[in-house]
């Protein structure tokens, strides 16, 4: 596994970004490819010591984020790898093509069960008229309408969504290119 180590606002001793690396070297056993593994440590606004994990591999990307209430850093890297290890066992089906299958935990203890979905359930669905607009006027239209998220379809024709983060702010997310109508 390729590691990336960035530090945002804070710095790190090596003990800490050793520890990152090891426990983040145990999911390894999933992938087979190469995967690489971005570890981001952030402090935010309120003093928290925030770990990101990100790893993608053949395309699959996981993901976990926890913080630091109580400064113990290793404590929140584990939280997170844990999470991104839940993630794999919950969709160890859907993931099979990617992920390596004798690497997958066939019997794991009754404590650490996880209930595997068995397939999506599509309860609701909406149209919705993608509308040419700006970024501001997008997030504007989310929150007059008290939404996580907005589907628009920004100046240059590409259809893009804007979204509430966890952490505060807001995130964009924009396809490749102009959808056919």
């Amino acid at each position: 596994m390729k590691f990336t180590i960035t530090c945002k606002k804070v710095s790190m001793n090596d003990s800490i970004k050793e520890y990152a690396e090891k426990k983040v070297s145990k999911l390894d056993r999933y992938f087979r490819e190469d995967a690489d593994a971005l570890v981001t440590f952030s402090v935010e606004k309120n003093h928290r010591a925030v770990v990101e994990i990100t790893i993608v591999s053949g395309g699959t990307l996981f993901r976990a984020q926890e913080d630091s209430r109580d400064g113990d850093l290793r404590g929140a890297i584990d939280a997170a790898c844990a999470t991104i290890d839940r993630q794999i066992r919950k969709n160890k089906t859907r993931l099979a093509k990617r992920l390596r299958q004798e690497a997958l935990v066939p019997a794991a203890p009754a404590e650490d069960e996880v209930s595997e979905e068995t397939e999506f359930q599509v309860v609701r669905t909406k149209h919705i008229a993608v509308k040419p607009m700006s970024e501001e006027e997008a997030i504007l239209q989310m929150n007059l309408l008290d939404h996580d998220f907005f589907v628009y379809r920004n100046m240059d024709g590409v259809v893009s969504i804007v979204y509430h983060r966890k952490n505060g702010g807001y995130g964009l997310l924009e396809t490749d290119g102009v959808e056919d109508d």
